[in-house]
């Protein structure tokens, strides 16, 4: 079974300029992941972009490139539509879809997750365990609980939260269903620290002191 890892990393970013390159303790976000891929039991890791600065430094940090077309790199281009692409240039059994903005991801998390491809499911998703606590709507109402009869957080069932930091699939069912995960579906569960996103200037303070 060939496996191998894509970085999905256009040059666009309204939150942070250049976002996927930017300096996080002195190296480029990128590279992080690049990392965790590269020290994981995926074969090759290959970087999808559009932009020749992040083209260069994917190259350097190890990773293999392919050229993204403009039509798969604007604000509303679907990151499924890129995996698509990429599967029809590239020969594989499993994908490993790695978020860029997912500095602390470690190759283990990566490797729980292909073991679970291999042995029980079709895809599966990077994620975490949260208790219940009380969310409300911005207009200021309870999010489907009441007050009147708000429960105890041992009573509410345990639910799993997407972090958005990988996910994992098998070739066939991602060019039969063009989504990222399809057929049987796991959460891959990992900590909850290594699944934190950058996607503002705050998230690099934070994330930052955390890879020290």
């Amino acid at each position: 079974m060939k496996v191998v890892s894509l970085i999905l990393a256009r040059g666009g970013s309204k939150g942070i300029p250049q976002k996927n390159i930017y300096p996080v303790n002195g190296i480029p976000l990128i590279n992080y992941t690049i990392k965790a891929s590269l020290g994981s039991n995926t074969q090759e890791t290959y970087v999808s972009t559009d932009c020749i600065e992040i083209k260069n430094k994917a190259i350097k940090a190890g990773a293999k490139v392919i050229d993204r077309p403009f039509s798969l790199s604007t604000d509303l281009s679907k990151s499924d539509d890129s995996l698509i692409h990429f599967a029809n240039i590239i020969d594989f059994d499993i994908l490993v879809f790695i978020q860029p903005t997912s500095p602390l991801i470690s190759f283990l998390d990566i490797n729980k997750g292909i073991k679970m491809i291999n042995e029980s499911c079709d895809s599966v998703f990077s994620a975490h365990e949260e208790h219940w606590i009380p969310r409300w709507t911005k207009s200021g109402q309870p999010f489907n609980w009441s007050p009147k009869n708000r429960p105890m957080r041992q009573e509410v069932e345990e639910f799993y939260v997407e972090n958005g930091a990988f996910y994992i699939t098998k070739r066939k069912n991602l060019i039969k269903s063009k989504l990222r995960y399809s057929g049987r579906i796991k959460p891959c569960l990992i900590p909850f620290n290594r699944g934190f996103q950058i996607d503002t200037l705050e998230d690099v303070k934070i994330i930052s002191k955390l890879l020290k």
